[in-house]
């Protein structure tokens, strides 16, 4: 092998290796994609589930005269709830057939037949439907519903509120301490939902910064081999 052969196969070979991590970086886009799909479709039809047996089982107390406030808001958090865990779920059942259709093939050129670049915002709307919204929705679902069982304990009748007038702020007692426990919770989710966004953004600007040096290196290697060429010929 001569030295014109050489700088030919070395060109060659550097061209091969860049189209390769192309395919991967664009395979690894798929299967991100099809795991976010897959994850919020498991979680909204989780909690949307959750929620209609919430609302469909709940006993309100007829005897009992509930807060107009505490009716309304529970009834408007089931429905957002649902609605947006059905709008998640509906997304990634459009979805999620023609990625995992292109994710079966071994064929390292059929990942440019997946829509998940040109669905990625979609796929992004569901992901933060399903995980960010949909469960603070759900905690708020959650509190809700205590109040809604627990009031109408303090309401037990005449007997036993001469009997046990201890017992009679019982419910709301229990309600307010549902409520007490949820609101450190749902801060810590938003806290931590925040910083995860932050890190993820931070991690992949890293990326980003690797990937235009990576490539900038590949551009002066070709152009080194380009030139090499043309002193050759």
């Amino acid at each position: 092998m001569d030295y014109r052969d050489w700088v030919r196969r070395s060109y060659l070979e550097l061209v091969s290796s860049n189209h390769h991590s192309v395919q991967a970086l664009s395979w690894r886009k798929l299967y991100l994609s099809r795991a976010k799909l897959k994850a919020s479709s498991r979680t909204s039809a989780l909690l949307s589930g959750f929620a209609m047996v919430a609302m469909v089982e709940v006993q309100l107390e007829m005897q009992y005269s509930y807060p107009r406030v505490l009716l309304v808001a529970f009834s408007v958090c089931t429905t957002v709830l649902v609605a947006v865990h059905l709008f998640a779920l509906l997304i990634s059942t459009c979805i999620l057939p023609n990625v995992e259709a292109v994710s079966n093939i071994h064929n390292l050129n059929s990942v440019s037949e997946s829509p998940h670049e040109r669905m990625h915002y979609y796929i992004e709307l569901a992901w933060g439907f399903s995980t960010a919204l949909g469960i603070l929705l759900f905690l708020a679902e959650v509190v809700l519903l205590c109040w809604i069982k627990f009031l109408p304990v303090d309401s037990g009748g005449a007997a036993a509120t001469t009997t046990a007038p201890v017992a009679q702020d019982s419910g709301w007692l229990a309600a307010l301490a549902s409520t007490i426990i949820m609101v450190p919770v749902g801060v810590i989710f938003v806290v931590f939902t925040v910083h995860f966004y932050r890190s993820l953004v931070r991690h992949k600007t890293e990326r980003h910064h690797q990937e235009i040096e990576e490539l900038h290196k590949i551009k002066v290697q070709l152009d080194g081999h380009e030139r090499a060429l043309q002193s050759l010929h």
